[in-house]
């Protein structure tokens, strides 16, 4: 069914005439006259009885008049469930205990009635893929292509640096340091079984581990970030990597400990990505929010992609 037809009809059953209801939308007399003749066709009866004083709905059409106004007002609804600004802004941040969590709250207390939809996808590749097919508005990623190896309409910014801490057990060699730097853990174990190839964390750590002379290794199941720590908390040589915003809770029998990098820090880079059509206005503020906040540490240290 045409709206516009649906609309018209609204139009000339409140003003009570062709000519009015013409002036109201800013259309001809005979456009009122067609579209009207072209919805009664359709309905297959007659909606208006005209009269010397103007145009009055026929029983039919007072029938339909309420439904016409229902038509008019889901149309409205539709509209603004998409219009930018009115809909919830759909962000991944990878995983709800990293960094761009903690990035995303702060955001929200800044503008606390900002709506979102948080979400969290696999890896880079999944995230350029759905902002390009305008599921999500943007995600928080370490980009390891070059600007120019972007796909057409993606756009990224560096916003937040992350440190990198070393975790350890309460009998590993380095449980009492207060710091440690990239060079002293040559030689030692480190555990990460959740490193998968492709994605831009294990380009990252791999980048890592070459520039520092480090053994990590991925072997063995990926059980989860519990059992990870249960095995670092019972290993005198086992020692594993975090991001200093990554939230644990873990039991304090365990004796955990995470330590500082010095000398370089290394760090995460984490950036935004979304499109550069996306309109919406939260994502605009969002990206100022992010820009103001981020102040890049030239003292620490991160792979030659990371731009």
């Amino acid at each position: 069914m045409d709206l516009n037809a649906v609309r018209t009809y609204v139009a000339v059953a409140d003003a009570g005439r062709f000519q009015q209801a013409a002036a109201d939308l800013a259309i001809t007399q005979q456009a009122v006259s067609k579209r009207i003749a072209s919805l009664e066709k359709e309905l297959g009866v007659r909606l208006f009885t005209r009269t010397p004083r103007g145009a009055r709905p026929t029983m039919d059409g007072q029938a339909f008049l309420p439904h016409a106004r229902a038509l008019l007002q889901a149309e409205e609804r539709a509209a603004a469930s998409v219009r930018p600004g009115r809909r919830a802004l759909r962000i991944d941040v990878i995983g709800r205990r990293l960094a761009p969590a903690d990035l995303l709250r702060d955001f929200h207390r800044a503008r606390p009635g900002t709506e979102f939809d948080v979400v969290t996808l696999f890896d880079a590749d999944a995230a350029f893929a759905a902002v390009l097919s305008g599921t999500i508005d943007a995600s928080f990623r370490a980009v390891t292509l070059p600007e120019r190896q972007l796909p057409e309409g993606i756009a990224t910014a560096r916003v937040h640096d992350e440190p990198v801490q070393l975790v350890t057990g309460p009998d590993h060699a380095f449980a009492t340091a207060r710091s440690v730097t990239p060079a002293e853990l040559a030689g030692h174990r480190i555990w990460m079984p959740g490193l998968v190839a492709g994605t831009e964390w294990a380009a990252y750590y791999e980048d890592l581990a070459a520039a520092f002379g480090l053994t990590i290794e991925a072997t063995g199941p990926d059980f989860g970030t519990e059992p990870l720590l249960d095995t670092i908390a019972d290993s005198p040589t086992l020692a594993t990597l975090v991001g200093e915003q990554t939230r644990f809770a873990w039991p304090a029998d365990q004796g955990l400990r995470r330590i500082p990098f010095v000398d370089p820090t290394p760090v995460y880079p984490h950036s935004l990505i979304w499109h550069r059509d996306n309109p919406h206005p939260a994502l605009t503020a969002l990206r100022g929010h992010l820009a103001r906040r981020h102040h890049p540490n030239h003292l620490s240290w991160t792979p030659s992609w990371a731009n």
